[in-house]
């Protein structure tokens, strides 16, 4: 039982523990992807997806606690490998063929959003992690979504 106020009545409410996401649009749409998938293959790409994702998001989490609290752990050395991991995990789910052609824009926007994620990182500017990661997931949901339909083909095709 809590004590009671100081200033008399009950005691103030304790926030409800809050979870951060970084990739909220990345999430969603393998989430999505995976369940209509039509095949068993395509919807095991989608969820590798939505897998890296998630632990990208954990990584992402670890990392901005680390910026906010101006430490150099191991939490912001985590992230990198992560982010190439969905990375590796969305150009197998997209077909190499179509990641590296009609879908070039898409690879660079992701690689582009990454490469400002990293710096913000090694920079410890936490404004800028959040304004880059912002980026990354609106370009990786919009890979994801786009080649929705090449997903249907086998991977490299």
């Amino acid at each position: 039982m809590s004590p009671p106020s100081p200033f008399g009545g009950a005691p103030p409410a304790v926030p409800a523990p809050h979870t951060t996401m970084f990739l909220p649009m990345t999430a969603d749409a393998a989430a999505r992807l995976s369940r209509a998938a039509r095949s068993g293959e395509a919807r095991a790409r989608a969820a590798e997806v939505h897998r890296r994702a998630a632990e990208v998001e954990a990584a992402a989490a670890d990392c901005w606690t680390t910026l906010l609290a101006g430490c150099d752990s191991a939490g912001r050395r985590a992230l990198g490998p992560r982010l190439r991991s969905l990375s590796e995990a969305t150009s197998h789910y997209v077909g190499t063929r179509w990641w590296f052609s009609d879908g070039s824009a898409y690879r660079r926007r992701v690689a582009s959003a990454q490469s400002q994620i990293e710096d913000a990182v090694t920079d410890g500017d936490g404004q800028e992690f959040a304004k880059a990661f912002v980026g990354y997931d609106h370009a990786m949901a919009s890979a994801v979504v786009c080649a929705g339909r090449a997903a249907r083909r086998p991977s490299g095709t």
